[in-house]
């Protein structure tokens, strides 16, 4: 007989809905999740469109769910090597990095404070700095520091202020064995590397973002505590340009649509425009994706004062005077070339996914392919997609996941 156990893998909100559904129905369940904490990519966003609020109340609900429900373990710092077997009867090979925070941490901050040592912070894609120990953020789950292992000087300055005795800098890495009946690929995605694009300057001209670090500058926990504004000498910028397909729909770069870049660059525009009414922004598109419901929102950016929206490819990115920006732009409904000056450009990086090694099978783009029975994808594991599609589709993929565990492959 085969593992009545679920392993999902990935912490993001496409693996916790994984979690707590399998879990809530009676399975046991594992996640193993890469990073120190829950959340994935969710926790570093600003707002979900098109309602704008904030992702902390859904990730809360869920957070709370699994906390309360001792079907769940969760193992965090945890990357799967290997995952082989059969529907009903699979093994994974996963190893753990140390933490070398215990769970006597209350989370106090005193370690921080001793901390010599400063890195640039993940987080926040590297616009300020973090210390060698650390928590993400405010609603960081589980809620306890982190040590970065290649950034420590094992100095010991945060183990001789903890009154808890939570720092271990002796736990050694660990490699586990786990078994399961059915396994929810919940590994979600990466930005696609800007500094790969060239032609529009990402890495050369500091007032070029991504869409990514975008959602951190609005973001109140984040480097600017909320305020957007320019990398080179933190102005406030007057225009703002959106840089549409910054790598997808390129076959020399993801050669498919990463499909919620459109509605993010929407997204941020309104963001834009709370902090500066008066602010001149274009956006450069090959074609809006606005599908359904969706393309109320895309009309309510349209009408906005002083908002842009042209068709057209940006093929270059040059960096003039004062740090501002020209753009070198195919205006497709005027029929000539443009070369707007900016204050700042945010390129729309596209999603990659991320893969897990083993006997899964994957699409000609790395996503995880429909045709794999027991071992299911969901979310941006399986395809390009927003929030609140993550979600029912990790429900999905619990199910089938769960007739994995039940037949045995049958």
């Amino acid at each position: 007989m085969g593992s009545q156990k679920i392993l999902v893998i990935g912490g993001g909100i496409s693996g916790l809905t994984a979690a707590v559904e399998a879990a809530e129905v009676g399975y046991d369940v594992t996640l193993v999740e890469q990073t120190p904490y829950l959340g994935g990519r969710v926790t570093k966003m600003h707002s979900y469109f098109p309602k704008l609020c904030v992702p902390d109340c859904g990730l809360e609900i869920n957070y709370r769910r699994i906390k309360m429900n001792p079907k769940v373990k969760i193992i965090t710092q945890a990357e799967v090597e290997n995952i082989s077997g059969r529907p009903g009867d699979y093994e994974a090979t996963v190893k753990v990095t140390p933490r070398m925070v215990n769970d006597n941490c209350t989370a106090c901050g005193k370690c921080v404070e001793a901390c010599p040592v400063e890195i640039p912070n993940e987080f926040n894609y590297g616009m300020d700095k973090c210390k060698a120990i650390y928590i993400t953020n405010g609603m960081a789950f589980p809620q306890k520091y982190a040590i970065n292992k290649e950034a420590c000087d094992g100095c010991g300055k945060c183990k001789e202020v903890c009154e808890y005795n939570a720092i271990d800098l002796d736990m050694s890495e660990e490699t586990l064995t786990i078994k399961a009946g059915g396994v929810v690929v919940a590994t979600g995605w990466t930005p696609y590397e800007a500094s790969n694009l060239d032609t529009l300057a990402f890495g050369k001209a500091p007032n070029v973002i991504a869409n990514v670090m975008m959602e951190r500058l609005a973001a109140t926990d984040g480097p600017t505590q909320g305020k957007i504004l320019r990398p080179s000498d933190s102005a406030e910028p007057k225009s703002i340009a959106f840089v549409q397909c910054a790598g997808s729909r390129d076959q020399n770069h993801l050669p498919y649509c990463s499909g919620v870049c459109c509605m993010g660059s929407l997204k941020q525009i309104t963001y834009v425009k709370e902090q500066y009414p008066d602010a001149q922004i274009s956006m450069f598109y090959i074609d809006i994706r606005a599908m359904g419901y969706l393309e109320d929102f895309l009309v309510k950016v349209q009408e906005m004062e002083n908002v842009s929206l042209i068709k057209g490819k940006v093929a270059k990115i040059t960096e003039v005077a004062n740090g501002n920006l020209k753009l070198e732009v195919e205006d497709i409904a005027q029929g000539n070339k443009i070369s707007p000056e900016v204050d700042l450009v945010v390129l729309a990086t596209g999603l990659v996914p991320s893969k897990v090694p083993g006997d899964i099978n994957y699409d000609e783009y790395g996503f995880v392919a429909p045709d794999n029975i027991g071992i299911v994808g969901a979310g941006c594991a399986k395809k390009p997609t927003d929030v609140s599609n993550s979600v029912m589709d990790a429900t999905g993929a619990t199910i089938k996941a769960i007739q994995s565990v039940v037949g045995g492959g049958a």
